[in-house]
């Protein structure tokens, strides 16, 4: 989106932020804006770009990544950083940690923005009745998403469709039923009202096609639940079939270059929330560590800097050490290497050499000492058991799968952004791609696969399958309908979707959480099915008036 400036609203004790979708404008500060400002045109315009800002907070975030890959059947923990009990199930995740209060508050935030640009739009002068009608379709494509996200996270809650001006002991807990009532409408009345495109013009603003994947998620979320209709499935398959046909998305060549950095804009992305490299707009970003921006690209990096030939730089990241790969994710998920590319695509297995010398060894007991040049090969992960013997011969260290640990693991590489000023910036500046083309293809299957219609589904899960496979190998990657297995199709999406912000929610979609996270992540036996919602913030059970405001089972 085009915005010079970055405004803070001073509106009913809501702060609204607008957010910045380019990467060279100039912005600025200001603060103390009085309250009829959004009321003119040109704030009427800057409250409708703030509305996109609480997006931020759950999209690209430690935050966001806590809630949506920690403690699943594909990432458990790595060495270092807080909020472990979301991977162990433990006793941390309580009503008093701080990500439950900020989810909570930064979502109401977005929802009363979107609340308010709705309430005023009929008084504002100077704005034409088309672009009103646009704008107020974004915001209600807005809201439908924060409404989303926390009633995934929470459960029923409050349902709140009016500006709040005053603060209010007024809450109450609408039933799930009335708050997919509420998302599907807006989503519907968002799908009538947008550009009929792929994306704006104005790049990172919601369109027709945006909404329409956003509603897929509903009814798919929808289907498995206590709401569930006889058509949710349908609904679902038929909005992924017009996002698969009737816009220009396609399916890169390469599943490698979906996630290049310098490609962010690329034909497969169906809705990102944009970044800038101007770091007072990303500071809007309240979702953990990094101090504002994208900072996924910290979250998932192995402790190279310490090793031998290594220190920490732009290139290879800021390791955190946040996210492991499990067993299941490496040897199970990925056992396939031979004819799909994309463990060797999403996980970096080579370092080379930015700190030449002698040194001793570490995790290769295979020979005593290493010496490199610059730009030697250093460490290098096979992906297999190599015997000590071949080790041996290598001239750097070889990190197998039995000396992996905390510290030491695959580093998923999806989300590394070296364009961050220096070795010590965390936060970065590429865009979070939310949904994307095979996403959707995926989603479509799923959903044909529930009606029965197992060839249909069969054609969707192939045609991602062919677009992984190694040059010469697309006929390899092809199953067959008996192959085909809803099991089958769990898989594939963590195959896909890897470290994506999507497989929580997978999982609780599916009522597979603790069936699946006992099974296959040892390190987080502690769920139970009270994790399938989120405690409510205590902080919103104490503002409420006393006894109104329920907390979650179990908590």
């Amino acid at each position: 989106m085009n915005i010079n400036k970055i405004k803070g609203f001073a509106l009913g004790g809501l702060l609204l932020l607008s957010t910045s979708c380019q990467d060279l404008l100039k912005e600025e500060v200001i603060s103390n804006i009085g309250n009829d400002y959004m009321n003119t045109a040109k704030g009427f315009e800057d409250a409708t770009k703030a509305a996109y800002s609480s997006l931020r907070t759950f999209y690209g975030t430690q935050l966001g990544l806590t809630l949506t890959e920690y403690g699943t059947d594909i990432y458990a923990t790595g060495a270092d950083g807080g909020y472990k009990g979301f991977h162990f199930y433990d006793n941390q995740i309580q009503p008093t940690v701080d990500y439950m209060n900020i989810l909570w508050d930064e979502m109401y935030r977005g929802i009363n923005t979107c609340n308010a640009v709705i309430a005023r739009s009929a008084a504002v002068t100077g704005v034409s009745d088309a672009t009103k009608k646009l704008r107020i379709a974004e915001v209600k494509f807005l809201r439908a998403h924060y409404y989303y996200i926390l009633l995934q996270q929470y459960g029923p809650l409050d349902l709140r469709l009016t500006e709040t001006l005053a603060p209010s002991k007024e809450a109450k807990r609408n039933s799930e039923a009335e708050v997919y009532a509420q998302i599907i409408k807006d989503c519907n009345e968002a799908i009538a009202d947008l550009e009929n495109k792929a994306h704006s013009a104005d790049y990172g603003r919601a369109t027709k096609a945006s909404a329409e994947a956003l509603l897929a998620k509903v009814y798919l979320a929808k289907a498995y639940g206590p709401n569930k209709a006889a058509d949710d499935f349908q609904k679902a398959a038929d909005l992924c079939t017009n996002l698969i046909t009737k816009y220009t998305f396609k399916l890169l060549d390469d599943f490698a270059a979906v996630h290049n950095e310098d490609n962010q804009q690329n034909a497969e992305v169906v809705f990102a929330v944009q970044y800038t490299t101007d770091q007072i707009s990303n500071a809007t970003n309240v979702g953990g560590e990094g101090g504002g921006g994208n900072n996924l690209h910290l979250f998932f990096g192995m402790q190279y800097d310490t090793q031998a030939g290594m220190v920490r730089d732009v290139f290879y990241g800021r390791p955190f050490k946040r996210l492991r790969p499990t067993n299941f994710l490496l040897n199970t998920v990925f056992a396939d290497r031979v004819n799909d590319s994309r463990y060797k695509k999403s996980f970096r297995d080579t370092w080379k050499s930015n700190s030449p010398g002698t040194f001793n060894t570490s995790f290769d007991n295979s020979k005593a000492k290493v010496t490199f040049a610059a730009g030697d090969t250093t460490i290098f992960i096979p992906g297999y058991e190599m015997s000590k013997e071949e080790r041996a011969t290598k001239k750097y260290q070889v990190l197998v799968p039995s000396a992996y640990n905390e510290a030491l693991f695959p580093t998923l590489q999806k989300f590394f952004d070296t364009k961050r000023s220096d070795r010590t910036e965390p936060r970065g500046s590429r865009d979070h791609f939310v949904w994307r083309l095979a996403d959707i293809h995926l989603m479509r299957a799923e959903a044909l696969f529930q009606m029965g219609k197992k060839a249909e589904a069969l054609a969707d899960v192939n045609i991602v399958r062919e677009r992984a496979a190694w040059p010469g190998k697309k006929d390899a990657m092809k199953i067959t309908a008996d192959q085909l297995t809803f099991d089958f199709i769990v898989d594939e999406r963590a195959r896909e979707l890897a470290g994506e912000q999507t497989r929580w929610l997978d999982l609780k979609r599916w009522g597979l959480l603790v069936d699946r996270v006992k099974k296959h992540n040892p390190q987080a036996s502690a769920v139970a099915e009270k994790h399938y919602l989120r405690p409510i913030p205590q902080t919103q059970i104490d503002r409420a008036a006393k006894g109104t405001f329920a907390q979650n089972p179990g908590y």
